[in-house]
């Protein structure tokens, strides 16, 4: 199962809050085509048919399904420079 540390949470809250009105809208994550496994955020008033949809530290996610195959047992963190930047990191959950 996906867990998000508290710095992604709040990461996607914020990305999010303004959307999280309706139940069909959250922030869907995607993987990049070019095979890198980048991770692609977006807003999305409703998910495609074959996403996943995880509530997780308040935030609503959409994951398609190379996504859950990449994250399923993992934990989700994101690293937030001074610019504003955010990186999404990908890790092992500890048992």
């Amino acid at each position: 199962m996906l867990t998000l540390t508290d710095t992604a949470a709040q990461v996607i809250r914020d990305l999010s809050a303004q959307a999280m009105d309706s139940p069909d809208t959250g922030v869907r994550i995607s993987s990049e085509s070019d095979g890198t496994g980048s991770l692609v955020l977006s807003i999305v008033e409703r998910p495609e048919s074959t996403d996943k949809v995880v509530e997780s530290e308040g935030a609503r996610l959409f994951l398609d399904p190379q996504v859950v195959e990449m994250l399923d047992d993992k934990s989700l963190d994101a690293d937030v420079d001074e610019g504003g930047g955010v990186a999404f990191l990908v890790t092992e959950q500890a048992p």
